[in-house]
């Protein structure tokens, strides 16, 4: 049967300059196969599926696979979903429920915006490892100022470089893991960058909600950010995007544009 599809854009106000996620806005009946085998075959980083909320609290639940497997969270399938179900609806608050939980999505000044989720995994990074994830980037061990794992879904380890001059120069080899890179323009803003392995060679995600994310907790903590900041990512790809980071009531915001670039309807 023909199901409503949204293809939006996120992390920026203009199409085509963000990361795109494809929307299934009513997933009811299908299988978790048959969500495996429609996000492989977008062939695009997430592709999410909208279901009735299992919990009281929320608006509804969403499933968010990559071409080969499924997520618990990923921040701009969170903000791209939300962007699509609330066409037509005057909402400004929205609770999405996911495998990592609920996630508060507010309307801000700067596009739809998430609170970050917590961590399943952070905290200093093994010295060998440090030196294999140097290598792999195809710099040298000396060149990485800070690294922390910044695990809160999709299992990122976060590195810090002298400048944002050094991340845009990075030429990576196979990388092997998920590797977040990130570092400072002389104005304050931080470039990002977001490598894992897809299909036996080196991806780079044009941007990234997850890892800004958790990029910002540890930046935070270490006392190297404050806030208000702004992040770019996907420079080095040819795109724009911009990821606004707040702080309210405790908790780390993750906000940006979202665009809907495709609206139509899908048969699975």
């Amino acid at each position: 049967m023909p199901r409503a599809f949204a293809q939006v854009d996120v992390f920026t106000s203009t199409p085509y300059l963000g990361n795109p996620v494809a929307v299934v806005l009513d997933g009811e009946g299908l299988s978790s196969a048959e969500m495996q085998r429609f996000a492989h075959w977008t062939n695009l980083s997430e592709t999410t599926f909208v279901l009735p909320a299992s919990s009281a609290s929320a608006d509804y639940r969403v499933r968010i696979f990559t071409p080969n497997a499924e997520l618990p969270f990923a921040g701009h399938p969170t903000l791209g979903t939300c962007h699509a179900w609330l066409a037509g609806r005057d909402v400004d608050v929205v609770v999405q429920e996911c495998a990592a939980g609920l996630i508060e999505i507010r309307r801000t000044e700067h596009g739809l915006a998430f609170a970050a989720p917590p961590l399943l995994r952070g905290g200093p990074v093994e010295e060998p490892l440090i030196a294999h994830v140097a290598s792999v980037l195809g710099i040298e061990r000396s060149d990485v100022v800070d690294a922390s794992w910044a695990d809160n879904g999709p299992g990122w380890v976060a590195v810090l470089l002298e400048s944002a001059e050094e991340v845009l120069a990075l030429r990576p080899g196979y990388v092997d893991l998920d590797v977040g890179v990130a570092g400072f323009h002389p104005d304050g803003v931080l470039e990002v960058r977001a490598f894992f392995p897809k299909d036996g060679a080196t991806a780079e995600d044009p941007v990234t909600g997850s890892l800004n994310a958790s990029l910002a907790g540890w930046l935070l903590e270490t006392g190297r950010v404050s806030t208000p900041y702004l992040a770019h990512q996907g420079t080095a790809l040819g795109r724009a995007g911009r990821v606004f980071v707040t702080q309210a009531g405790g908790e780390v915001w993750i906000a940006g544009g979202t665009v809907t670039c495709v609206s139509g309807e899908v048969v699975i």
